[in-house]
């Protein structure tokens, strides 16, 4: 999102991007981890998170219908808990590779998410992004519009679901952190397969001394709140970062890591608030660019260059547009709806239809009287 935005008149209308050293040199000092800026983001991230709790078991006393606020408060605590898992898996977050394996584990287990395993499926998502070869592995699922017209009906009633808004941010969160992270994928090494189990067992610890404390049911339905609320933001958060009308995406010969940096990330430009509890990871151009800045360096870093403060960015408002994009376009080279797609194949159809009719006053058996 570099520049002046691409439009489907002028789809490469875009200034060039910034040679590969001169961001790494604009970017260098910021991937270098603090450690007391690391320690004060889990004081007031898990600090303010385990009170919410102690808040919920005061209100069981009166009503669970006091305690659901609460647990959806938990849930938006959650996305930072997850960033700051995020950054751990990332080796960004501390200087020390124990300091971030031991966090990364202990915000693993309070999202459910298993540390090695996200951080292996992670990895690839960066090595990808944008990548239309390369599709399948920690993204979200995207069809170009020619694979979406081969496809069988089946195969298009379940991409059609799968882009649905409420499969992607209500069901699919519940189903990703809470049944899908429990299962390692047949592709990970022994290292991450393990990770998954250990991770299991961890949260089962949790779940069992949580249960114990508040009651099994009351529990369980403010901590599925709570993971329903944190997995939907977290997955909008995610979609959003790479599904906007002029992303980038390219077939694996042309593909270009600065590029899908800085024109297939988003720059989401949120309220202050939702910045802290997102932990900044909406300077997403930034962190594509080297996951190696930590999230408490990413706005800094932003400001610092003006080539990063030439990308335009995606508002809040601008944002929800993205919901009625589902198709890459490879000819107009965006993202594209379902609408789109079919007034084009309409289109297209007649221009068939009329390139293939005899013209006006000439007939088929003229045309072969005259030997054409």
């Amino acid at each position: 999102m570099i520049g002046k935005k691409a439009t489907s008149a002028d789809p490469t209308a875009r200034p060039p991007l910034p040679p590969v050293a001169q961001w790494k040199e604009a970017i260098a000092r910021y991937q270098e981890p603090s450690t007391w800026r690391a320690v004060v983001q889990i004081v007031d991230t898990l600090g303010p998170y385990a009170a919410l709790w102690y808040l919920m078991h005061l209100s069981l006393a009166v009503s669970l219908w006091l305690a659901l606020p609460l647990a959806a408060l938990a849930g938006a605590l959650l996305v930072r808990v997850f960033i700051i898992f995020h950054d751990c898996g990332h080796g960004s977050f501390f200087r020390s590779r124990l300091a971030n394996d031991v966090a990364g584990f202990v915000a693993g287990v309070l999202t459910f998410t298993p540390y090695y395993h996200w951080r292996w499926e992670h990895a690839l998502h960066h090595a990808t992004a944008g990548d239309l070869d390369r599709r399948g592995t920690g993204d979200v699922w995207t069809m170009t519009v020619q694979e979406y017209l081969e496809s069988s009906r089946w195969r298009r009633f379940a991409y059609r679901l799968a882009r649905n808004p409420i499969v992607l941010f209500v069901l699919a969160p519940l189903f990703l952190f809470v049944i899908r992270q429990r299962i390692p994928s047949r592709d990970a090494s022994r290292r991450e397969r393990h990770s998954v189990w250990w991770m299991n067992l961890a949260v089962a610890g949790m779940v069992v001394a949580m249960s114990a404390w508040l009651g099994v049911v009351p529990y369980l339905v403010l901590q599925l709140v709570a993971i329903g609320v944190a997995g939907a933001a977290g997955v909008w958060l995610f979609y959003v970062q790479h599904q906007f009308e002029d992303a980038y995406w390219e077939r694996g010969e042309d593909w270009d890591y600065t590029a899908a940096a800085l024109r297939g990330s988003s720059f989401y430009e949120l309220p202050r608030v939702l910045r802290w509890l997102s932990g900044n990871i909406g300077f997403h151009h930034i962190h594509h660019l080297s996951p190696r800045i930590p999230n408490y360096h990413l706005e800094r870093c932003h400001r610092s260059a003006r080539m990063f403060e030439e990308v335009e960015p995606l508002t809040l408002l601008g944002s929800l547009k993205s919901l009625r994009l589902h198709l890459w376009d490879e000819g107009l080279r965006r993202l594209v709806s379902f609408r789109h797609m079919r007034r084009e194949r309409r289109r297209a159809e007649r221009e068939a239809e009329a390139g293939s009719a005899p013209e006006p006053g000439r007939s088929e058996g003229a045309d072969e009287a005259r030997g054409e």
